[in-house]
């Protein structure tokens, strides 16, 4: 009778398993046309893809080879490649050289800053990468060589990465903005500035910038103010433009009435430059005498290449870990984090740090894993261009990927937390993205990538009804 029981009870929880795997098909096939027609993505692409975690068995899919633009979601995609190709430890690197001896204190030779690429130097996000504490540590480290004066030239060495910091496919609307900043052979302070306008009282009445942080990008910089004040609420409407190399900064848009001024971020026009500028007036103000020029290699590279043999490398300074590096990668989704590891990638690999190689060498690494290439044409890391085309089928194979490496669980820390839901989000101009994990009220892990191109009106609706469809995989 026992027997008769547990077979009886067995038999009911496989019946219920099948019933509510059929029940989410239909639930998602009604809510994806429900979504259809809505007036709002009447004329939009959408794509799901849902595969059971622990088979890798599809569960549902729509469009699914189709290939969209990912926005942010692409992170994924660079995230596990890094972890494979560069390793759960890999740090960037600085060096701190010299080309000629020290005697009594005097360097009579030129000081090297070799970048490496790192992205974090002058970062605020760890206590050991802000930039007080970088410029303190360069500081230390001349005094532990006893250098005290320098006669040579104050030099940084941005050629870990190649001259253009910018992916292909970056709009001009973008690369001024904090979230457009590029990955240099030397960054600094992620490579942003602030800039905080003093509003009208009235809407389209002009404003003042009245501060910028750092102070010295008010010099290093010319701006030309054409932001105007919008309505008490508006939020920031304001752009900064410009381009890599250029002293020139506009500021278009508005932002809205304000007492206390308001503040958007820009992305620094040459952070290699701003540094070393930086580190030259820092330097002296700290005993530390300077008699050369000062300046990046890719600035001018007649005075600051370096020399024919290599310097001798005092010393070094490292980023904190990938691991670390790729938790605020994800959870904030720094773009620039994601370009710095492509780049890093493909020097790994053998080739110049330049976006192209570490993309061509990722998508190489895929396609043997079984993505075909043609599901997977990127061409940045951060997935700001509107240039990318991924499949859903391809980001759930990413991640089923990931959920069988051993560094798994600091990805998975990595992800944020949405809507209950564990896994990264993407906006761009048109485009909304979720992709992740998630399990089921009936224990079933999913893996799941859901994107939407080119739908209409407001975001904020649009990522609703997105969640309403997302909320069936619970």
């Amino acid at each position: 009778m026992v027997q008769r029981k547990v077979v009886c009870v067995l038999a009911f929880l496989l019946t219920g398993q099948l019933l509510h795997g059929q029940s989410l098909q239909a639930m998602l096939n009604v809510a994806l046309k429900k979504l259809s027609a809505d007036k709002q993505f009447a004329h939009a692409q959408l794509s799901l893809c849902v595969v059971n975690s622990s088979t890798g068995n599809i569960v549902f899919e729509q469009n699914a080879q189709l290939g969209l633009a990912p926005a942010s979601c692409q992170k994924i995609v660079t995230s596990v490649s890094a972890y494979e190709m560069l390793g759960k430890d890999f740090r960037f690197k600085t060096y701190i050289g010299i080309d000629n001896k020290v005697t009594n204190g005097v360097l009579d030779g030129n000081l090297y800053i070799i970048g490496g690429g790192d992205p974090t130097t002058g970062s605020q996000r760890w206590a050991g990468t802000s930039e007080t504490v970088v410029l303190q540590r360069f500081l230390k480290i001349l005094k532990e060589h006893m250098i005290k004066s320098i006669k040579g030239n104050l030099i940084c060495n941005d050629l870990g990465f190649t001259t253009n910091p910018l992916p292909g496919g970056w709009i001009w609307e973008d690369i001024g903005n904090y979230y457009g900043a590029g990955a240099w052979g030397f960054n600094w302070r992620e490579n942003q500035y602030d800039v905080t306008f003093t509003t009208g009282q009235t809407k389209g009445a002009p404003t003042k910038i009245s501060s910028t942080r750092p102070a010295g990008v008010a010099t290093a910089y010319q701006f030309t103010n054409e932001v105007t004040t919008g309505a008490a609420g508006s939020g920031d409407n304001a752009y900064l433009f410009t381009a890599p190399y250029h002293p020139n900064i506009i500021a278009r848009g508005t932002v809205p009435v304000s007492s206390n001024g308001f503040t958007i971020s820009g992305a620094l026009p040459d952070p290699p430059a701003f540094f070393i500028n930086t580190l030259q007036q820092y330097l002296p103000e700290n005993s530390i005498a300077l008699s050369g020029k000062v300046g990046t290699t890719s600035g001018n590279r007649q005075y600051f290449m370096l020399p024919g043999s290599a310097p001798l490398l005092i010393d070094s300074l490292l980023s904190p870990s990938l691991d670390s590096v790729n938790y605020w990668f994800l959870k904030k989704s720094v773009n620039l984090f994601g370009e710095a590891l492509v780049k890093a990638i493909a020097v790994a690999a053998g080739n110049k740090g330049e976006t192209a190689n570490g993309t061509d060498f990722i998508r190489a690494f895929w396609k043997k894993a079984g993505i075909p290439a043609a599901a997977l044409k990127i061409v940045d890391g951060s997935g700001l261009s509107p240039a990318n085309r991924i499949t859903t089928h391809a980001l759930t194979s990413v991640l089923q990927y990931a959920r069988k490496q051993s560094w798994f669980n600091g990805f998975y820390n990595a992800l944020p937390e949405i809507n209950g839901i564990k896994m990264k989000d993407g906006y761009i101009s048109g485009v909304r993205s979720y992709t992740g994990y998630v399990t089921n009220r009936s224990g079933e892990k999913l893996t799941f990538a859901f994107i939407v191109n080119n739908f209409d009106g407001s975001p904020a609706e649009a990522r609703i009804k997105m969640w309403k469809v997302l909320d069936l995989l619970k």
